[in-house]
């Protein structure tokens, strides 16, 4: 089976606080290009990204801060 294999990357999401910010973060996360899933855990603030390669961390930052959250790692 050919294509690229998938990276997965685990984020700390600061703000996160109900259903409509996972479902920001998710399609904030899900716009950047490579990116697969984006899996968020609200309880624990995280958000668990599968992309084709390396997450374009600074992408990733900036799409989270557009939307009014934060990583914070």
């Amino acid at each position: 089976m050919g294509g690229k294999a998938v990276d997965q990357t685990v984020l700390t999401v600061e703000g996160m606080t109900c259903n409509h910010c996972v479902q920001s973060v998710q399609k904030a996360l899900a716009s950047i290009p490579g990116v697969k899933k984006a899996e968020v855990n609200l309880a624990q603030k995280q958000v668990i990204v599968q992309s084709e390669g390396p997450l374009d961390f600074p992408a990733a930052a900036k799409a989270v801060e557009e939307e009014g959250y934060r990583i914070i790692s």
